[in-house]
């Protein structure tokens, strides 16, 4: 009774109340001393306290009881969740001083941690952080950041230390200009000039001395970028991203993004620490600890902006035990249960749409036509390829897949007319499973792949409603019209009778208006645009019939410069984000079609390498899926979504694309494997049988 008694009281009491001080002390001494640690009751209190409270309850456990609390956490608790409380109870400060003295100390640095923590800080911050690490260690942070560090990467971590940002909030507009002209000359003259290197320590240190703190609506930093971006018709990020690469660039990356958005930086830096296989649960920590007291409601809304998912959710599913209820304790609440931006969140939400809008994005195939081409002697070594015993599929993919869709369509006609056959038909008799169906699905031209993938989601018993939607959603007018074109040729019956014939419902009336191939094409209209936004708000209060209608007579009409201001727009009047309300609002193949759109009109690379990633993560890979993308995007955007897939899972395409492909190639061959061992078991069993018989019948007489 006396222990619930005390438990009631901590729970409940008032945090400045003398008498809920002493109860609150007993408790913990309570939580730590009876039989084994009560885990949960620790869990509760520490995250229901501020820092500032931990910090009298350190005190007042040291004088009640003559011990030290945060040994006695050590002792009592063990793993993750022991780190995770203990850095809790350490002040900011000196929770920042150690996260830098664990980078550094050691063989190997964390960068990463480095480029975290002193790209995000502000000059308060940063002292306090250096004078904790004096007091702690009795070293200086900076001769220690210098000697663990090189070249121009220590230079600007060192800039960092200093804490001396201008964080007055004055925007001069003739500075501005000036910062403007620095910038792009040193970007655009740095090979006749002083250096690559050395131009964007110049800019980086101008980035520094202007960073204005989170809080600003608007800084001076934020005009120089969007200035920079309406002259150099690309972002800042992307000039850094093209002219630097390693530890360098990840760090100014970090600082122009912690200028546009602190909350964004820290949701980018939380995915990245739990997606894929394990979990960076240091990085997990150290983001959870250090930004609760601070913005963590907007770092939650800026997750599910960019990831579509909560934060919430994915710590549940990334983490277990007690670990798990501290963070969710710390992140406090499931954002999916939400519909509305917080304050911040919205403004970058209208911000992202604004930019998605500006930004002239340059399409970068990853396959060109071949320089002197010459489709006699192509065709004459995939003949040479294929004749005689065996195939030789490395000249094959040689060729093909460093052709152009053009120079193939050459090279059939110069197969046929020089050998008198169909290379085809050749190259199905030679190839199989996969190989096969990526290389006819090369030969063939976007109308007759596209019409064949439509066809193929169709066919037999089941139809795949994502590539339908994936098709049918990122395709222009002209190509849509030569999709229905070839597949009238090929099958001998309309597209859009095969579609009503094979789906139904709203799902059906949204791709029979996507075949018609029928979007408007144009700039946005802005009265026309804001109209459509409130008409898709007004409809969210409607029936979810009349929310689908009016959702598909928008979203698959207007052109995707239109939608992107009328998405924007929509996060003015409603204050939510258009994909969240089709996930909330919408359910099945009608949410997946106008999710796709609205990816596609936000950035169509991305929405690409979120569909490869989903085709081979898990068990066993997508392999219709991964060919439909890799050939249909080859010679329009590949490289472009190779960009996205590595900034968004931290991986390459390629790699990804090996490992998973050699995945299944062992699986292949171990089942080889064992198949060969039971049928050579079978076989002396066959053997032995009829010995085992006589041997038998001879006991048995």
């Amino acid at each position: 009774d006396f222990w619930n008694s005390l438990r009631r009281t901590a729970v409940m009491g008032e945090a400045q109340s003398e008498t809920f001080f002493t109860v609150r002390v007993v408790f913990e001494k309570f939580a730590l001393c009876s039989s084994g640690s009560d885990k949960e009751a620790i869990l509760d209190l520490i995250t229901s306290r501020s820092n500032a409270q931990r910090q009298e309850i350190i005190t007042a456990y040291k004088s009640s009881f003559g011990q030290d609390l945060i040994e006695d956490l050590k002792y009592e608790l063990t793993g993750k969740f022991e780190r995770l409380i203990v850095s809790l109870m350490r002040t900011p400060a000196y929770h920042d001083a150690k996260e830098i003295h664990d980078a550094i100390k050691g063989v190997g640095t964390n960068e990463r941690c480095l480029i975290e923590v002193l790209a995000s800080r502000n000059n308060r911050q940063i002292h306090e952080m250096v004078a904790a690490y004096k007091d702690a260690y009795g070293r200086d942070m900076e001769e220690d950041v210098i000697g663990d560090t090189s070249g121009h990467f220590k230079k600007m971590l060192v800039v960092l230390l200093q804490g001396t940002r201008d964080e007055s909030g004055v925007v001069d507009a003739d500075l501005v200009q000036q910062d403007i002209k620095l910038i792009l000359y040193y970007v655009l003259h740095t090979v006749k000039d002083i250096g690559l290197y050395m131009c964007c320590i110049i800019m980086l240190c101008a980035l520094c001395s202007l960073y204005q703190p989170p809080g600003s609506v608007v800084t001076h930093l934020h005009l120089v970028f969007e200035a920079y971006e309406a002259i150099a018709e690309m972002s800042i990020e992307d000039s850094i991203k093209h002219e630097l690469s390693g530890d360098f660039e990840r760090l100014m990356l970090a600082v122009v993004q912690c200028i546009r958005s602190v909350p964004m930086f820290f949701a980018r830096r939380l995915y990245k620490s739990m997606k894929g296989l394990g979990t960076a649960d240091n990085t997990l920590i150290r983001i959870m600890i250090s930004r609760s007291e601070i913005d963590m409601l907007d770092i939650r809304e800026c997750f599910r902006l960019r990831y579509e998912k909560s934060l919430y959710n994915m710590i549940k599913d990334d983490t277990s035990g007690d670990y798990k209820r501290t963070l969710l304790n710390l992140c406090g609440g499931d954002d999916d249960l939400a519909g509305e931006f917080f304050p911040e969140a919205a403004q970058i939400a209208y911000k992202m749409w604004e930019l998605s809008a500006m930004t002239k994005v340059q399409l970068r195939p990853t396959v060109r036509p071949a320089s002197n081409f010459d489709p006699a002697a192509d065709a004459q070594a995939l003949r040479k390829a294929m004749k005689g015993f065996g195939t030789d599929e490395d000249a094959i993919i040689d060729i093909v897949a460093n052709r152009s869709n053009a120079q193939r369509q050459e090279i059939r006609k110069a197969f046929k007319s020089l050998l008198g056959r169909d290379l085809m038909k050749d190259l199905k008799s030679e190839l199989s499973k996969n190989l096969e169906r990526l290389i006819i699905g090369l030969m063939l031209t976007p109308a007759e792949f596209d019409a064949k993938m439509m066809r193929k989601a169709m066919e037999g018993a089941g139809t795949d409603e994502h590539a339908l939607i994936e098709i049918l959603a990122t395709r222009s007018n002209e190509q849509i019209h030569a999709m229905n074109a070839a597949y009238q040729s090929a099958y001998k019956t309309s597209l859009e009778e095969a579609i009503q014939s094979d789906t139904s419902g709203h799902f059906c009336r949204i791709l029979v208006s996507l075949v018609q191939g029928a979007r408007e094409e144009g700039p946005a209209d802005v009265e026309r645009a804001n109209t459509d936004a409130q008409e898709l708000a007004s409809s969210c209060n409607a029936d979810s019939d009349d929310m689908e209608m009016k959702f598909m007579s928008i979203l698959c009409t207007r052109s995707f410069p239109h939608l992107r201001k009328v998405f924007q727009e929509f996060v003015r009047c409603s204050n939510k984000d258009i994909e969240q309300i089709i996930k909330k609002e919408m359910s099945g193949d009608v949410k997946n079609s106008f999710y796709a759109i609205v990816r596609s009109v936000k950035n169509q690379p991305s929405y690409f390498a979120d569909r490869l990633y989903k085709a081979m993560k898990g068990l066993g890979t997508d392999d219709r899926a991964l060919i439909r993308i890799m050939v249909s995007r080859s010679e329009v955007d590949l490289f472009n979504i190779r960009k996205e897939f590595k900034e968004t899972y931290d991986s390459s395409l390629h790699e990804f694309i090996q490992v998973e492909t050699m995945i299944v190639s062992l699986s292949l061959r171990l089942l080889a494997l064992i198949v060969g061992l039971l049928r050579s078991l079978l076989i002396c069993l066959s053997w032995l049988l009829p010995w085992l018989c006589l041997m038998a019948l001879e006991v048995c007489v």
